[in-house]
């Protein structure tokens, strides 16, 4: 059956006009994300090294999802380069930065993914595709999953519950099918039971709600996946919707926006925003332009001034201890057990 997919029902604001939406101040009760951290004497924040080099190989996917940060689809045509792509290989090769971090849209469908995967392996660094699981069984792709397994990836796949109609309406129609196809290869091939192949799942909420604790969830999904489907996993992680792109444009659209940005401001914890993935992570778009992290990108959110803003400048020296630029979207990271690429921020 095709794969259904899911559409904007209104236009989506660009970059300068969701930052404009989200630090606007008709709401005097909404805290400033600074103003927060100052109290708990983390202002101004600022990155503790770099663990992670993500890499955003483009907008270009095979699905359209209701909560996708990155506004990406089958329509989208932004896609890093070859040239791009081997700045990134060239700040790997003399840097020691261990893992790498590939996502998208589906970062799959860039044609240079493979070359960037194998080279980064051989560089011996620990590698991350960030997969939506379809487009482990689509047409063309066939061999993916087994390309993955060769090289040791670790498989970051997003299931948002282990239930079709919940996912199926966040994501499109048969897209829980698709994505039990791809898991029962991944397992097939040893994703989930080997120490090598590492599996991990991502939850995030339908709608403007929090994520429950990360380690009860676990446990369920580990529960339900292995009785349902025969499906094993490494682990879950959760995190928050983010309000920006696609999702902040359902949440202007349905009225919910600031009730959910009121939510995010009265569960920030300080310990969570001690931990963000931010602080320990630089983030490149398709175009080589560097970040603090994969929202701050979305949002078109630079680097501070002062520091190597594109990968051709790229100085770890200087941004490994860059001042993180923060914004009140930074809130759907550190409410409640926190949120980032990595899940839950504490236990």
């Amino acid at each position: 059956m095709p794969l259904t997919l899911l559409r904007r029902e209104s236009p989506l604001a660009d970059a300068v006009e969701q930052r404009r939406i989200l630090e606007s101040p008709s709401e005097a009760r909404i805290a400033r994300f600074d103003q927060l951290l100052a109290r708990h004497g983390l202002y101004p924040l600022r990155a503790t090294g770099m663990d992670v080099f993500q890499i955003n190989l483009g907008k270009l996917c095979n699905q359209t999802c209701r909560h996708c940060h990155v506004d990406a689809g089958p329509d989208r045509r932004e896609l890093m380069s070859r040239d791009t792509v081997a700045a990134c290989l060239d700040v790997l090769a003399v840097t020691d930065i261990p893992t790498v971090d590939i996502t998208g849209g589906a970062p799959e469908m860039n044609p240079h993914f493979r070359w960037l995967v194998e080279e980064t392996r051989r560089l011996g660094r620990h590698v991350i595709d960030r997969s939506n699981l379809t487009i482990l069984v689509a047409p063309g792709f066939e061999d993916l999953a087994a390309f993955l397994a060769e090289q040791r990836v670790e498989v970051v796949a997003s299931l948002p519950c282990y239930l079709a109609e919940n996912v199926d309406r966040q994501r499109g129609n048969g897209v829980f099918e698709r994505s039990l196809e791809a898991l029962r290869r991944l397992n097939a091939l040893g994703y989930g039971r080997s120490d090598a192949l590492t599996l991990t799942l991502v939850y995030n909420p339908h709608g403007s709600v929090l994520p429950p604790r990360q380690e009860p969830l676990e446990a369920e999904y580990r529960r339900e996946l292995s009785a349902r489907y025969g499906i094993v996993f490494t682990r879950l992680h959760t995190i928050t919707n983010m309000p920006i792109s696609r999702f902040l444009d359902d949440l202007l659209r349905t009225g919910e926006y600031e009730a959910y940005l009121e939510k995010l401001i009265g569960a920030f914890n300080p310990a969570a925003a001690a931990g963000v993935m931010c602080r320990s992570t630089i983030s490149v778009d398709w175009q080589g332009n560097l970040f603090d992290c994969d929202f701050n990108q979305m949002l078109e959110l630079g680097l501070t001034p002062g520091v190597p803003r594109h990968i051709r400048e790229f100085d770890i020296a200087q941004l490994a201890g860059r001042r993180i630029n923060t914004g009140r979207h930074c809130f759907g990271c550190t409410a409640g057990a926190g949120s980032g690429c990595q899940g839950a921020v504490v236990t």
